[in-house]
C-alpha cells in the first residue's frame, strides 16, 4: 500500500516538474517578444506570487486594471513561471517576471512603484512587503461573507480597497483594534462596469440559469461547495424540463481536495454534453472562459454557493439563490445578505424548476436585492465603481507624493 502511494506521489511530482519546465521555456520566449520594460514608468504594481492554478484571482481584475493603466500604467510582478506565462498571454497588462528576490529588487530600483496591490493572502506576499516607502494595498479577489473576508491578515497591509459598508462593518466586528475608517477605502465593484462579452448561444424563450458553485474548500469551516450535494440533481432536473438553459461555471479548483467533488463535476459536464447532443437547440454551456461578464448580467436567475460569486451577482440586482451548505462544520455568517437571501437546500434540488419559477416571479425579493446591493457596493450606476477605484489610486499616489515631499524637506 505504501509503495503504491509513494509511486503515485512520484508521478505527481514528475508531472509538476515537467509542467514547470515547459512553462519556464514558454515564458522565456514571451519575455523576449515583450522586450525590456521602460524604466521609471510604473507607479502602480500588482503582486502575484501564485501559479496558474490561482490565476482566476487575477482574471477578475484584468479589465479594471487595463482601464486604470490608461491613466496610471500598471505593472504586474509575477513570481511563478506558470503564473507569469498565463498573465503575459491573457491579461493585456505589462508583466515583470521576478522569480528571485534579486529580480524583485532590480525592478524596484527601476520603477517608482508607489502603490502595490495584492489580490490574495499568499505567504510570499511578505517578500514584497518588506520594502517600505510605498503603500501596500489589499484589493482581494471578490466580495463575500466567507470567513476569508475577516482574516486578521488585513492588518498587514497599509490599506485595503473594500466594496462598501458591509465590508467595513464585517471587519470592524471581527478584528480587534483595526481602524476601519482610516485603513479601508470603499470602491464598490469596478468589475461591474465590465460585464460584457457575447454568450455562446442565441437567446430565446428558454430561461437561462447560471449555476456557479465554489470548490469544496481546504478546511471543514469553509466547506461551502454544492457540486456533490446539490449540483447533479438540480442540473439533471433543469435539463429534463426542456425550457431551461444551464450555464455551468464550476470553480477551477473543484476536486483538488475531495475527489468526490471532482467526480460530481465531471458527471455534470457529461450531462450537459449529452443533453446538447440529444437536443442541439438546448445550447447548455460548460463555461471555462477567462472573462466573467455576460454570465452575471444575462441569466434570468443565478444559483451560487457562499462565495464572491453571490455578491458579484448581487451587484446586478437580478434574481439569485444561494445553496445552503450541508456540512455542519461550515461557518455561515447570516448577519448580512445571507440573513434574507433565497436559500436552496439540498432536498429542494430535485424540484428546482418550481423553486426557480417562484424566485423569478418574486417582486419583493427583487426589491430586497436592490437594497442589499446598495449596502454592499454603494452606487452601482454605470461608471461609478470605476471612478471610485481610480479615485482611491489617485489618493494613494497623492499620499506617496506628500510623504516624499516631507522627507525631502527634512
Amino acid at each position: 500500500m505504501q509503495l503504491a502511494k509513494d509511486a503515485k506521489r512520484a508521478v505527481r511530482l514528475a508531472k509538476r516538474v515537467l509542467k514547470g519546465r515547459r512553462a519556464y521555456f514558454e515564458l522565456r520566449n514571451l519575455i523576449l517578444e515583450q522586450g525590456p520594460l521602460p524604466e521609471q514608468r510604473f507607479r502602480v504594481g500588482v503582486y502575484f506570487a501564485d501559479s496558474d492554478v490561482n490565476i482566476y484571482q487575477m482574471r477578475q481584475w484584468y479589465a479594471p486594471l487595463q482601464e486604470l493603466s490608461k491613466h496610471w500604467p500598471v505593472l504586474v510582478l509575477a513570481r511563478n513561471p506558470a503564473g507569469a506565462r498565463q498573465l503575459m498571454q491573457e491579461s493585456g497588462l505589462d508583466v515583470a517576471f521576478v522569480q528571485k528576490v534579486t529580480d524583485l529588487e532590480r525592478v524596484i530600483e527601476q520603477q517608482p512603484l508607489d502603490v502595490i496591490l495584492y489580490v490574495n493572502q499568499n505567504t510570499r506576499n511578505f517578500q514584497m512587503m518588506r520594502y517600505g516607502r510605498r503603500w501596500h494595498v489589499f484589493i482581494n479577489h471578490g466580495e463575500s461573507d466567507k470567513m476569508y473576508m475577516t482574516s486578521n491578515q488585513y492588518k498587514t497591509y497599509d490599506f485595503a480597497l473594500v466594496a462598501g459598508d458591509a465590508a467595513q462593518a464585517r471587519l470592524s466586528k471581527a478584528l480587534w483594534d483595526y481602524d476601519v475608517d482610516r485603513r479601508t477605502i470603499p470602491i464598490g465593484r469596478p468589475q461591474a462596469d465590465h460585464l460584457g462579452g457575447t454568450p455562446p448561444f442565441e437567446p430565446d424563450e428558454r430561461t437561462v440559469v447560471f449555476y456557479a458553485p465554489t470548490w469544496e474548500g481546504d478546511r471543514p469551516a469553509a466547506c461551502y461547495g454544492s457540486v456533490a450535494t446539490h449540483g447533479e440533481a438540480l442540473v439533471r432536473e433543469l435539463i429534463a424540463t426542456g425550457r431551461h438553459r444551464v450555464v455551468y461555471r464550476p470553480h477551477p479548483r473543484s476536486g483538488v481536495v475531495d475527489s468526490e467533488f471532482g467526480a460530481a463535476n465531471t458527471r455534470i459536464i457529461a450531462m450537459l454534453q449529452e443533453a446538447n447532443q440529444q437536443d442541439p437547440a438546448a445550447q447548455h454551456v460548460y463555461d471555462t472562459s477567462p472573462a466573467l461578464g455576460w454570465q452575471l448580467s444575462l441569466p434570468d436567475v443565478a444559483i451560487c454557493d457562499i462565495s464572491a460569486m453571490v455578491y458579484d451577482r448581487l451587484a446586478t440586482g437580478k434574481p439569485l439563490m444561494v445553496t445552503r451548505p450541508v456540512a455542519p462544520e461550515a461557518e455561515v455568517d447570516e448577519g448580512g445578505y445571507l440573513s434574507v437571501c433565497e436559500w436552496l437546500d439540498a432536498d429542494q434540488a430535485g424540484d428546482i424548476a418550481a423553486v426557480l419559477d417562484r424566485v423569478i416571479g418574486d417582486d419583493a425579493a427583487r426589491e430586497r436585492l436592490g437594497t442589499w446591493s446598495q449596502h454592499y457596493f454603494g452606487d452601482t450606476s454605470p461608471g461609478a465603481p470605476t471612478r471610485r477605484f481610480h479615485g482611491a489610486i489617485e489618493g494613494l499616489l497623492a499620499k506617496a507624493d506628500e510623504w516624499r515631499r516631507r522627507q525631502t524637506a527634512e
